[in-house]
């Protein structure tokens, strides 16, 4: 009797025993994401700081905001040769080169502060050094989660790094504030400790972030394997659409925010509702991206794309009506909700039909489309909302959202995509 029950007991527990461990339980990829989550919240600490700064030792708003623009045109920069790097040396030791840099420039900055040495060309100096590493840091880190994780949880992966950016971001905002006011080095002393903390989970991880490279070819290929990456991309349906869809999605986020902040504003609401309003939008962003896994399982990966983006337009829509009160920040804080489930739909499915020695490269080709036209989304939202009348310029972020969605919809490239394994 005894015997029997030991052996049914053994028999339940079995498919329990044969289950693979959950993402929490992946030592590496979680050293990975701690790490970055301390230097991300660094990174938002420093980066309300920085303009705080320029605008203190100058009285320049110009000026203050000279320094943010470098940063993102370093960055945008250098994010093609920032695939290449990723690809062709290992990754591990490229970020913690990177980390390294950055470690050693805001700790700078910060001595710099407390002697009273700060000047314009030492900031633009960090900036600009910090801007490039973080491009190649953020690329190689993006190429090394399909080595760290299962294939089925590649999905699961990138949410977690979408919430992790929402999450730091949220945080990072008020933190950068309190530390400022309390002495004007603080912030970038923190920093430099976050990029240490980082480097130092790195060092930890001991799996692979690469796998085995293939012997280089001669000199003369070097110009093809430049292009090797924009090659496999426009040579890929399922990538080709994902651009056509990204561009406009990640456009129509970035310039509606902006918008509406200053429509709301317009209206009359005070920075204090309106701070209020922009916190709720953060913060559907941060529940859609841990909600992203439970909602990618649910339909199939055409059929989610399709949804969320024709979803997203309607909500748009939706918030462009309310436009004139803090209610609009309700459906548009839902579109951000959706916004995780998509990039993890779409970037993991990336990631999982791109070969390991391109990843870097078809990464970079993807994010410097997608981020570019997003870096033009406020300049677009401020030209719109000076020439067309309020609402009606507003509704230009939703027909954005829709015209990914028709992409989705009919593109051959989406209909093919077949469930992850």
């Amino acid at each position: 009797m005894t015997g029997s029950v030991t052996e049914h007991d053994a028999d339940a527990d079995a498919p329990q025993a044969d289950r693979p461990p959950s993402l929490w339980r992946n030592r590496d990829f979680n050293l990975l994401w701690s790490g970055q989550c301390l230097s991300d919240l660094g990174s938002a600490v420093s980066d309300l700081a920085l303009p705080l700064l320029v605008f203190g030792l100058t009285g320049s708003p110009s000026r203050a905001g000279l320094v943010g623009t470098a940063g993102l045109v370093v960055a945008t920069v250098c994010r093609l040769p920032a695939g290449a790097l990723a690809d062709r040396f290992d990754r591990r030791r490229l970020m913690i080169l990177c980390d390294a840099v950055r470690l050693i420039g805001y700790a700078a900055l910060a001595w710099a502060v407390v002697a009273g040495a700060a000047s314009l060309p030492v900031i633009m100096t960090v900036v600009v050094l910090s801007a490039a590493a973080t491009a190649v840091f953020t690329t190689a880190e993006f190429a090394a989660v399909r080595s760290l994780v299962r294939p089925d949880q590649i999905v699961s992966a990138v949410a977690r790094n979408e919430a992790r950016s929402y999450g730091t971001t949220l945080g990072g905002r008020p933190l950068g504030g309190l530390l400022f006011g309390l002495g004007t080095a603080l912030p970038f002393l923190g920093d430099a400790v976050s990029y240490l903390l980082s480097l130092s989970a790195i060092l930890c991880i001991r799996r692979p972030m690469q796998q085995p490279r293939p012997e280089l070819p001669e000199a003369p290929a070097k110009a093809g394997r430049r292009g090797q990456g924009l090659r496999f991309v426009l040579g890929n349906p399922f990538l080709r659409s994902l651009i056509v869809v990204a561009i406009p999605l990640n456009t129509a986020f970035t310039g509606m925010i902006f918008a509406m902040t200053i429509s709301l504003r317009r209206s009359g609401l005070s920075p204090v509702l309106i701070g209020v309003a922009t916190m709720v939008i953060g913060a559907g962003g941060l529940l859609g991206a841990f909600s992203a896994p439970a909602l990618q399982r649910r339909l199939p990966l055409p059929t989610l794309i399709r949804v969320i983006c024709w979803s997203t337009a309607a909500l748009m829509a939706i918030s462009v009506l309310l436009a004139t009160g803090i209610a609009a920040a309700a459906p548009l804080a839902l579109a951000i909700f959706l916004g995780p489930t998509a990039n993890a739909a779409l970037f993991g499915y990336q990631a999982a039909v791109t070969p390991d020695h391109l990843q870097g490269r078809v990464v970079s080709v993807i994010l410097l489309a997608a981020t570019s036209a997003a870096a033009l989304a406020p300049a677009l939202a401020g030209f719109l909302l000076a020439n067309i009348a309020g609402r009606t310029a507003l509704l230009t972020f939703p027909i954005m959202v829709a015209v990914s969605a028709v992409v989705a919809t009919f593109s051959g490239g989406i209909k093919s995509m077949s469930p992850l394994p």
